[in-house]
């Protein structure tokens, strides 16, 4: 299953599992984004149902994983991944726009979950990925609500973590950490800034963090977390040792980092309360801006590779100096 399946990293996530030949649960709002998905996700060697529903309803979430297990069988993996956000400082939000992003972002991962367990609990198996961010343990200006969501998030899942070790459970859980990435969110995000909002630079391409969730499905043990690109892991370091100078840099640059040169209208759709119709895509519109490749997640996800090949080296290098002495 993968919420927020209908555009940008949901949709890239459900193209990854659909070339493994994964048959596919699509959660999202927005019917016709999720047709088009099941569509390339079947031209791409999967399976998909299409499941419309508000990730906020969890007695939907709950009809939604028996109407996938009716169709495809028990649900192996499920990718918690909706988000809602809103683009504007602390002192202009109103308490709706916080109750309903911590509604999407954050309960839509803890009903999302309790489905995924109620199912995997009994069957001793199965593993749950919760998309997490920098921004969850990195918080920036203008988006106060969604770096809330995504810091509950971690203490959810922390607290879960340690209920399973405690019943001995084989269900897997994991956390991976997103970059900045081209989607489909910044054009419709509900925004008070004065300009187009964009994701900060550097940024991904959707297949890259897309990759490391199909990874850590697809492994027998998962790792606790994964960091997606060396912005990733200078975000959660650099608030290890020097969150007071983080602060004070993100404050003097996170406007500007957060918005493009183009003034943005503050009449067009927005995501918040109702879907924005249309068909959607993986992408944004920041592909001239994005990489699509990142050295730190090719080296993570291959350091077994890099760690054999270094060790022999050292043997062979070791084997021509005995060799040489004995000469």
């Amino acid at each position: 299953m993968v919420t927020g399946a209908s555009a940008g990293l949901g949709r890239a996530i459900a193209h990854g599992f659909a070339k493994q030949g994964a048959k596919i649960g699509l959660i999202a709002r927005n019917r016709e984004a999720l047709e088009a998905c099941r569509q390339e996700v079947e031209e791409m060697g999967g399976e998909a149902l299409v499941l419309p529903l508000d990730v906020s309803d969890a007695p939907s979430i709950e009809h939604a994983a028996n109407r996938l297990e009716e169709a495809f069988g028990p649900i192996d993996v499920w990718v918690n991944n909706a988000m809602a956000s809103v683009f504007s400082p602390v002192k202009k939000m109103t308490a709706e726009e916080y109750k309903r992003v911590t509604e999407v972002s954050y309960l839509g991962y803890v009903y999302g979950t309790q489905a995924a367990l109620r199912r995997m609990l009994t069957r001793d198996r199965g593993t749950i990925i919760q998309v997490g961010s920098a921004l969850a343990v990195r918080s920036i200006p203008l988006q106060s609500a969604y770096c809330a969501a995504k810091h509950a998030i971690i203490g959810f899942t922390d607290s879960l973590r340690c209920e399973l070790y405690h019943d001995k459970s084989n269900v897997q859980l994991t956390v991976v950490q997103m970059p900045a990435m081209n989607t489909v969110q910044f054009t419709w995000v509900k925004s008070r800034l004065p300009d187009k909002p964009q994701p900060v630079p550097p940024i991904f391409q959707p297949e890259v963090a897309a990759k490391v969730v199909v990874h850590a499905a697809t492994v027998d043990r998962p790792r606790r977390e994964y960091w997606v690109g060396s912005p990733t892991v200078e975000a959660i370091v650099g608030q290890m040792f020097v969150p007071g100078l983080l602060d004070r840099d993100l404050g003097e640059t996170g406007y500007k980092a957060q918005q493009t040169d183009v003034p943005d209208d503050p009449n067009r759709p927005n995501n918040l309360w109702d879907y924005v119709p249309g068909k959607h895509s993986a992408h944004g519109p920041f592909d001239k801006k994005s990489c699509s490749f990142s050295p730190q997640v090719f080296l993570d996800l291959h350091h077994k590779w890099f760690a054999a090949g270094g060790a022999a080296l050292v043997t062979a290098i070791v084997v021509a100096y005995k060799k040489k002495q004995e000469a």
